[in-house]
């Protein structure tokens, strides 16, 4: 299921919601690019695209592997390109358009596209990343081989006393 989240309409929420100013897009990116990591056995793909040229300098945003980072550029919007997107999906019933405007919205219904709200998508991000993820520990990890389990392996590697 490909996600496009409007870059900066995310951005927005969080800054808003939080009163935190400190998240930046490169912070964002880092952020959902872990978040993607987490839920990629769904075979998930994911793309924001962000207003604007962006900076001159972009290797802060190359560093993600989960999603991709897209500007609009000066010539476009970053609405235009989610549209587009919608438009020329082959399977937009699998598509999950993330932002709270309403163009993208009404857009992502038209062609029977998912869409969620910022602030909605942003909880589920917090929520899957606070999750701990501990496995159990087989107990060996802490206790160590017993004496048997050590003399059995040390005759298996012809390393005997």
């Amino acid at each position: 299921m490909p996600f496009i989240i409007d870059g900066h309409n995310l951005l927005w929420c969080i800054q808003n919601a939080e009163e935190d100013k400190s998240v930046t897009d490169v912070a964002l990116c880092r952020i959902l690019d872990s978040y993607f990591g987490l839920v990629s056995r769904r075979r998930v793909s994911a793309e924001i695209i962000f207003d604007g040229p962006g900076p001159l300098n972009k290797t802060e945003f190359k560093i993600t592997r989960n999603i991709d980072v897209t500007f609009s550029g000066r010539a476009s919007d970053c609405d235009t390109i989610i549209e587009s997107r919608i438009l020329a999906s082959t399977a937009p019933k699998r598509l999950t358009i993330v932002s709270t405007d309403r163009r993208l919205r009404d857009a992502a219904e038209a062609r029977k596209a998912n869409s969620i709200k910022s602030e909605d998508f942003w909880d589920e991000v917090k929520k899957c990343l606070s999750k701990k993820r501990h496995g159990k520990e087989p107990p060996g990890k802490r206790q160590g081989l017993t004496q048997s389990e050590t003399e059995l392996w040390l005759k298996t590697f012809g390393l005997e006393k």
